[in-house]
C-alpha cells in the first residue's frame, strides 16, 4: 500500500476492481477518467494526500462536474453520477484501508438526474404496427403479430416475453393470462386481451408446429426459424421490421419497451389504479410506476376547459383558463 499520495492510491483502488471485483475493461477506463479528473482537481486546491480531503472538497467537485468550473467538460447528471460513484468507492476503499480516519464522501450523494417521461405511442400506431407485423405468407407473420400483441396485451419486458413456454400461457376464455418471470426470479401473472389470445392461439395452431419441426423439441412459445427459442434480438427484430413498415414517426428508435409504456400509459389514461399498473409492469415501487401519471401542459389545458364547472357553455371561459396555465 501507498503512503497515500493521491495518484498512487488510486492506482491500488484500480488494481483492487481489477482484481477483486472483475470490472470490466470499459468500466475500468471510466473510472480511471473520473478519478484522474479527480485527483487533478484535489492538487489544484492543494491536497497531496486522501487525509486531507474534506466534504467540501467532494461537493465542490460533483459542481465542478455539472459546470465545468474545474477546466474539464461538463458533464450531464447521469455522467456526472457516474463519476461520483467512482470518487465514493474510492473514498471508502481509503477508509478501509486505514488511510483516513473518517470517509468524507459518505453524504455525498450525485446530482439529481431529471424525471423524464416514458415514450408512448397512440393506439392508432399500435394498430398499423400491428398490422404491419402481419404482412406476407407462412409461419413468421403469424409469430411475428403474436409477439407484438402480447407484448402490448401484457406490458411485458421482451426478456419475459422470449422466456415464456407454452405451459405459461392459459388462453382459456374469460380468463386468459399468462406467467411471466421478471426481475429478481419474481413471478406474476398478467390479463391476456382478447386479440392477443387470437393472435397466440392462431399462432399456436397454424405456425409454431412448423417452426417447431425443424428443431429438437423445446418447450419455449416463441421459436425461430431452427425450431429453437428464439432470442431477445431477433424479437427487437420483429419490432424493428414492422415499425418501419408501418411508417411509424421515429420508428428507429421504437423498442419492445415503447410497447411496454404504451400499455402503461393507455391504462392509466383509461382509468386503471396505479397500484393495479404497478402490479402489472411487475414493478417494485409504485413510485417508477408513477412516472406514467406525470401529465404535459397541454393535458392539463384540454382537462381544465373540458371539466371546470366555471367554464361558459359556449367554451369562451374554459379557453380563458387554459390560457392561464400557459
Amino acid at each position: 500500500m501507498t503512503t497515500g499520495a493521491l495518484p498512487g492510491v488510486v492506482q491500488e483502488y484500480l488494481a483492487h476492481l481489477t482484481v477483486e471485483r472483475g470490472l470490466s475493461a470499459n468500466t475500468l477506463a471510466a473510472y480511471r477518467r473520473d478519478l484522474g479528473r479527480y485527483v487533478t482537481y484535489l492538487q489544484d486546491r492543494g491536497r497531496a494526500t486522501a487525509a486531507e480531503i474534506t466534504e467540501a472538497d467532494v461537493e465542490d467537485f460533483v459542481v465542478a462536474l455539472r459546470t465545468g468550473s474545474d477546466g474539464g467538460a461538463a458533464l450531464s447528471a447521469s455522467s456526472a453520477a457516474r463519476a461520483v460513484v467512482a470518487v465514493r468507492g474510492w473514498h471508502r476503499f481509503c477508509a478501509l484501508e486505514g488511510l483516513v480516519g473518517s470517509d468524507p464522501a459518505s453524504t455525498v450523494r450525485p446530482p439529481a438526474q431529471p424525471r423524464r417521461l416514458p415514450k408512448a405511442i397512440s393506439t392508432d400506431d399500435v394498430e398499423r404496427l400491428l398490422q404491419a407485423a402481419s404482412i406476407g405468407d407462412g409461419p413468421r407473420p403469424l409469430r411475428d403479430r403474436a409477439i407484438l400483441e402480447l407484448l402490448y396485451s401484457t406490458g411485458a419486458r421482451i426478456s419475459e416475453t422470449v422466456g415464456l413456454d407454452i405451459d405459461d400461457v392459459d388462453l382459456t376464455p374469460g380468463r386468459a393470462a399468462v406467467r411471466l418471470l421478471g426481475k429478481g426470479g419474481k413471478q406474476r401473472v398478467v390479463p391476456v386481451g382478447s386479440y392477443a389470445v387470437e393472435a397466440v392461439e392462431a399462432y399456436l395452431v397454424r405456425a409454431r408446429p412448423a417452426l417447431a419441426a425443424t428443431g429438437r423439441g423445446t418447450p419455449a412459445l416463441f421459436l425461430n426459424t431452427r425450431g429453437a427459442r428464439l432470442s431477445r434480438q431477433s424479437a427487437w427484430a420483429v419490432l424493428r421490421v414492422a415499425a418501419q413498415r408501418a411508417g411509424l414517426p421515429g420508428a428507429d428508435h421504437i423498442s419492445p419497451h415503447t410497447l411496454r409504456h404504451s400499455f402503461a400509459t393507455h391504462l392509466l389514461a383509461g382509468g386503471a389504479d396505479v397500484r393495479v399498473v404497478q402490479e402489472l409492469l411487475g414493478h417494485a415501487s409504485v413510485t417508477t410506476t408513477q412516472l406514467y401519471t406525470l401529465v404535459t401542459p397541454d393535458t392539463l389545458r384540454e382537462v381544465y376547459a373540458a371539466a371546470h364547472p366555471a367554464r361558459c357553455a359556449d367554451g369562451d371561459a374554459g379557453a380563458r383558463g387554459a390560457g392561464a396555465l400557459r
